[in-house]
């Protein structure tokens, strides 16, 4: 058995994926843990709708409300929208360049596991004395009168996992401009990797900014230091300024991805080439270039003062622009194509009325005169919800059946497929649109209840509705893989028979090393190009030879292990009469450092598949010479 082979055995498989440096394995990593944190916060969402459901409500106390409404937005941005998208980008991008690896297989896996040790870290706070309840933006007024450890666990939780992310984000900027195959140019990539490449420098832009603010609310709420408090000094409209220069290119870190996946099955199901490419990749980039310049429009009420308002309203106004571009370059996609109504295509063409809708209603909060009557409302609830639900999750939706065939060699149940979407699409509506409504009717943000008689009954029943509708089609997806997964059928290729970009043209799943050998790029969409010309792979760029393929690692797991027992140590060492608080600080910084001083010594040069392995080798069909 070669070196690369395949391990046997459940304990095997599970020591593989907790050193593996495959960005295929870290793929489903992300996948699993971000739907596990996806389910979680669907849960919390769940409670939120039927505490809702109708007036004067108990279902759960006003406190636990605010802790299950803070983690329901902290989880589903930070640990299950970011990280799908990520398992996204680890498991296609290389493929679509032609890179047989990423930039750094190393840094890749640490990433995925401080994302995850920070993301078990912030939801044990539900057994440790409560979860962070000053809102997922954590606004400093409320985060430091909050007197449980819970907002301690918000702070450090996301740092650990902020910094995963922003290490992913660097390795994919590095893999797009270093590793793409001979012939693949800027302007020959897919929509999907230059979304990536535009997401990822905006993370490596907007994560410091959010470093920082909690770096300044560890020091305020364990160290005594006075940043946020007005009394001795602070200013607590700074963390707004702080978190929204993160959190608005937030949004676009998130939307931009999933407009590329969006690209990609408009492409392929229309059977036509991309209407517009060019000015397509113009407005990713500048959507990504605008996205700094309007976070304010979150603070029109702080008293910022009417200049500053005006300025921030006209862009956000402006960046409405790039976004219309690629709503009519889709559409003209489709027009005139052999459309197949695939389940990945239908949740694209829904998604366009869906996030239109959201766009519209942004344009309408941008301006600063209508936000002070729509601010803090429901309409503003409804208007987020659009925007992430319609854009990203339809997206996370449409990608895991598109793309599920490349990953693990099968193909969800389409018909399954169909009625998740139409449930989630029906769900959806029902339980968004009517909260515009009610958010004109005056109903507040955050609320914990209403009373009868305030016009809100019937309203807040429909969307608790339509919430167990979006439930309904999330259970119906797990049948759906585990049918999939246990029946194992395998499929080629090229499975939707219509693929157009590099990644279908390897076996399902690839192979470790992607690529026997590299492929020559000769125009955008590479494989369609060659299925033209009557060729069943891809033109090879270089004679069959050896290939380098690094080491798997435990290091990553141990590093990342010992920052999840230091924040416990940080967190606690100031609590009367602690005196395991620093002991624990101390020896989980010994584990990192340990573990970051082994791999400094180590002698790692990973291993090479020799050309006789690979000529014997029959997994990869897609590159032939």
């Amino acid at each position: 058995m070669s070196t690369y082979a395949q391990k046997k055995g459940i304990g095997a498989t599970i020591w593989d994926y907790l050193t593996t440096v495959d960005h295929k394995k870290i793929a489903h990593l992300y996948l699993i843990a971000g739907g596990f944190f996806f389910i979680l916060g669907g849960l919390e969402a769940m409670f939120i709708r039927i505490q809702l459901a109708v007036p004067n409500n108990d279902f759960v106390s006003a406190g636990l409300y605010n802790e299950i409404l803070t983690m329901h937005g902290t989880t589903m941005i930070f640990l299950a929208a970011m990280p799908l998208l990520f398992g996204f980008m680890n498991a296609i991008m290389p493929l679509q360049i032609g890179a047989r690896d990423v930039a750094f297989p190393f840094l890749n896996s640490l990433g995925f596991w401080l994302f995850f040790f920070g993301g078990v870290f912030l939801n044990l706070s539900w057994f440790m004395g409560g979860a962070p309840d000053a809102g997922w933006t954590s606004y400093a007024s409320l985060s430091l009168a909050s007197e449980t450890h819970g907002i301690d666990f918000y702070a450090l939780g996301l740092q650990i996992s902020g910094a995963g992310t922003l290490i992913g984000g660097i390795n994919f900027l590095v893999t797009i401009i270093n590793m793409r195959a001979p012939g693949m140019t800027y302007m020959r990539m897919p929509l999907f990797t230059w979304s990536t490449f535009v997401a990822s420098a905006l993370i490596l832009f907007a994560f410091p900014p959010l470093t920082v603010g909690l770096f300044l609310m560890i020091f305020d709420r364990m160290f005594g230091s006075n940043f946020f408090d007005p009394a001795a000094g602070g200013n607590t409209i700074i963390w707004e300024h702080l978190f929204w220069i993160f959190g608005h290119p937030e949004v676009y870190i998130l939307v931009l991805p999933a407009f590329g996946i969006f690209s990609d099955i408009f492409a392929t199901f229309s059977r036509k080439r991309l209407f517009g490419y060019s000015s397509m990749v113009f407005a990713t980039v500048l959507i990504g270039f605008l996205g700094f310049m309007v976070w304010a429009h979150h603070m029109f009420t702080t008293g910022m003062g009417p200049i500053a308002n005006a300025i921030f309203a006209v862009a956000t106004m402006a960046i409405a622009v790039p976004t219309g571009i690629k709503i009519f370059n889709w559409l003209f996609t489709m027009w005139g194509g052999s459309i197949k109504f695939t389940t990945p295509m239908m949740y694209a063409v829904a998604f366009i009325p869906s996030f239109v809708a959201g766009g519209v209603t942004g344009v309408m909060l941008a301006s600063a005169a209508q936000d002070y009557q729509y601010h803090d409302s429901y309409f503003v609830v409804a208007h987020f919800h659009y925007v992430i639900v319609g854009g990203v999750v339809f997206a996370l939706l449409a990608g895991t059946h598109f793309y599920w065939p490349k990953m693990f060699g099968t193909m969800l149940n389409e018909f399954l497929g169909k009625i998740t979407f139409w449930l989630f699409f029906i769900g959806f509506h029902l339980t968004f649109f009517i909260q515009h409504f009610l958010g004109l009717m005056g109903m507040p943000r955050r609320i914990f209840t209403f009373l009868p008689g305030q016009g809100l009954n019937a309203g807040n029943a429909i969307s608790t509705v339509g919430a167990f509708f979006m439930a309904a089609a999330t259970i119906i997806l797990l049948v759906n893989i585990i049918i999939t997964s246990v029946k194992n059928q395998k499929v080629g290729n090229d499975p939707w028979g219509d693929g157009r970009t590099l990644e279908w043209a390897i076996s399902s799943p690839p192979p470790y090393y992607n690529f026997k050998q590299l492929p020559l790029v000769r125009g955008l969409d590479a494989y369609w190009l060659e299925k033209m010309e009557g060729k069943k792979g891809m033109t090879p760029a270089e004679p069959l030879g050896d290939i380098h393929m690094p080491n798997n690692s435990f290091i990553p797991f141990m590093i990342s292990l010992g920052l999840f027992i230091a924040a416990f140590g940080a967190m606690y060492q100031g609590d009367e009469g602690n005196t395991w608080g620093i002991p624990v600080l101390i020896f989980g910084m010994l584990v990192t450092l340990g573990s970051m001083f082994v791999r400094s010594i180590k002698d790692d040069h990973g291993y090479h598949i020799h050309k006789e392995e690979l000529m014997d080798d029959d997994e990869d069909k897609g590159v032939k010479a």
